[in-house]
């Protein structure tokens, strides 16, 4: 008594995957300040060159990485195999003493 059966509307959540309202709601709040950020970056990157430019230097090539992929994230698909395995590790450990002084 008070549980729902097996298979009744009442007894599901939230979708898998779906967002909450305030989740829902600070994504859309950034998403909005980066849009209106995108519009000066240009001009916001030459005031800062003029000032520092190796900061700037920096700054352009962190924004770069959302442009272009990593090398180390690029899947490599095709019939590149390694047929290398490994045999036998031997590991030898030997006790050695000090002589106390």
């Amino acid at each position: 008594m008070g549980k729902f059966e097996k298979g009744h509307t009442l007894s599901k959540g939230r979708p898998a995957g779906a967002l909450n309202r305030s989740t829902e709601e600070m994504k859309l709040t950034i998403s909005r300040a980066v849009n209106n950020t995108l519009s000066s970056i240009s001009k916001d990157l030459e005031e800062i060159k003029k000032r520092n430019p190796e900061r700037a230097m920096e700054l352009a090539l962190r924004l770069l990485e959302y442009t272009l992929p990593k090398l180390k994230s690029v899947d490599i698909n095709g019939s590149l195999q390694v047929d290398q395995r490994i045999q036998q590790i031997t590991i030898n450990i030997n006790k050695k003493e000090i002589p106390n002084e």
